[in-house]
């Protein structure tokens, strides 16, 4: 599943090639996603100017006068830029919609279909209060995420910290990949309860979370299964793992094998030596 920095390097792939232009028609060959798309897309955006494009966790939010339609890649959702000329005459089974420019076309790709597709108007007030927005956490790289809010956010909190950072609720973006890198980083071993983390190693987390997603989005992200950024390119972060996916390879710090287990269904990797 495309995470934070994943996210992240499609919206700064697509912005510079949609941001201020206008679409001239939208092509929805799928009506549905994980839920319905609005019936009435095409008309909602066809000759309006999409004014920039955000993101909120793991959400995009194509902007323009009236509204904001809100993407989510789901598990092996990708949008990519390319030219208008041959882009709309060769979708394949699973591209499923086409914003049309001038120019050039913005396509949704989703194999599975957990992906969606949303429209929230400017009549209902900021975007940010939608019910998939509304409840999430501070971004990672806002001034308001930092160690202390970690440490207050988790007091009396029984499950693991790992969990705590998955849930999304306290910071957003950290998914099952960089949570068991920040967490290595950090020295903190993702089974511990979050409530008896200390202070001091919250405020390292909060550091590494936001290191480790800086670099990641430097590099284009990681490459999962077929992600690819907004101009077709891989990531290439997977290559600076020091925990996730390497069960069983001796650490890059001290040379224990990684281990290898499953919380809440997804699988954790860790250092026995260097997390504690």
């Amino acid at each position: 599943m495309p995470e934070l920095p994943e996210v992240e390097v499609i919206r700064r792939g697509i912005e510079p090639h949609i941001a201020g232009r206008r679409v001239e028609r939208v092509e929805v060959r799928t009506p549905k996603l994980r839920w319905p798309l609005p019936p009435g897309l095409p008309a909602l955006l066809g000759q309006r100017v999409i004014e920039r494009v955000g993101r909120r966790g793991k959400y995009l939010l194509l902007e323009c006068d009236t509204g904001w339609v809100i993407v989510h890649l789901g598990m092996s959702g990708t949008l990519r830029i390319m030219p208008a000329a041959t882009a709309p005459h060769v979708p394949g089974k699973h591209d499923h919609v086409d914003w049309v420019f001038e120019d050039n076309v913005l396509r949704l790709r989703d194999p599975r279909r957990f992906g969606a597709v949303l429209w929230h108007p400017r009549s209902e007030g900021d975007v940010l209060q939608h019910v998939l927005l509304a409840g999430l956490g501070v971004e990672p790289f806002s001034p308001e995420f930092d160690g202390v809010l970690l440490y207050e956010r988790t007091r009396g909190r029984s499950i693991s910290v790992k969990q705590a950072l998955l849930a999304g609720d306290i910071v957003v973006g950290v998914g099952n990949i960089y949570a068991s890198e920040t967490l290595f980083r950090a020295g903190i071993r993702p089974t511990t309860a979050a409530g008896r983390v200390s202070l001091a190693r919250y405020e390292l987390l909060a550091q590494e979370i936001r290191a480790t997603l800086a670099a990641a989005i430097e590099k284009g992200g990681s490459t999962l299964r077929d992600f690819v950024g907004g101009d077709g390119e891989s990531g290439y972060f997977q290559l600076e793992y020091f925990a996730y996916n390497r069960a069983g390879l001796p650490c890059r710090v001290c040379g224990t094998p990684i281990k290898q287990i499953v919380q809440g269904q997804r699988s954790t990797y860790f250092c026995p030596s260097c997390q504690r």
